[in-house]
């Protein structure tokens, strides 16, 4: 990450501990995750990408405070997603990327190519 959002991690952190949300229960942030991720869905469903920007922000933020009740940093868990992903081979279908283990079946149990609900 950059200075520049290093020192706005820094500022939510310390807004978090000073709320003492850092020491709170990591499942009722876990719930606030899903509201904030149900407004994202919101502002897409209906074209308004200030709700997403602002959605998206607020995921940022209530990461920042899980991670921090969790014992870690949303630094070390992106890390660690990426160095899971980086070297992953697949296919990208329909705008999202399928990993190569998954390719073969889609959830409806057809080849990707003749799924009649999946279209692909």
């Amino acid at each position: 990450m950059n200075l520049e959002m290093d020192n706005l991690t820094s500022k939510i952190r310390k807004w978090a501990i000073k709320r003492n949300l850092h020491l709170a229960d990591p499942s009722k942030q876990t719930l606030k995750l899903g509201e904030e991720y149900g407004e994202l869905c919101a502002g897409l469903a209906k074209g308004k990408p200030e709700q997403v920007k602002d959605s998206i922000g607020d995921m940022f933020v209530v990461l920042t405070i899980l991670t921090m009740q969790l014992g870690t940093t949303v630094e070390e868990c992106a890390e660690y997603a990426y160095e899971q992903i980086k070297d992953r081979k697949g296919k990208t279908i329909n705008g999202m990327f399928v990993k190569e283990d998954d390719l073969n079946l889609c959830p409806h149990d057809h080849n990707w190519d003749d799924c009649p609900v999946c279209r692909h």
